[in-house]
């Protein structure tokens, strides 16, 4: 992924999600702690320039990363090569759960997990407690 300074961090946003679809990455204010980097006022905006966001003064990177690449790479490369704090959420229902218990995951599996959580036909079946036919 190509990062550069004038793109909004909605963009970068974008494009993370076209590849991941039940995965979200937001970026957060440098904190001290892993705790306070991620603290929910410390969320940036995304119409923000990644320039403004980002900690080390550079005006474009690329980053690398792929489905085996997992969320603390991920999150490490981000912090590496910007300076700036990233947080990957996953998909469940209609809730955007933190990754943190499974940042040793990877991509691909964070996205399959919410893929499968989150669509309609992976739902467990419950069976209904009243069949209407034996009435008849």
């Amino acid at each position: 992924m190509e990062i550069k300074g004038e793109r909004l961090i909605s963009e970068v946003q974008k494009d993370f999600s076209f590849a991941y679809p039940f995965l979200k990455i937001e970026f957060f204010k440098n904190g001290s702690t892993r705790k306070e980097r991620y603290a929910f006022e410390k969320l940036l905006p995304n119409k923000l320039p990644m320039k403004d966001a980002w900690f080390l003064n550079r005006h474009e990177g690329e980053l690398q990363f792929g489905d085996e690449t997992t969320v603390l790479e991920l999150e490490k490369e981000f912090m590496r090569l910007f300076g700036l704090s990233a947080q990957v959420f996953r998909r469940s229902g209609n809730l955007w759960l933190e990754t943190t218990f499974t940042d040793h995951w990877s991509l691909k599996q964070q996205n399959d997990h919410g893929r499968e959580i989150s669509t309609e036909k992976h739902k467990p079946e419950v069976p209904d407690d009243y069949d209407l036919r034996r009435l008849e």
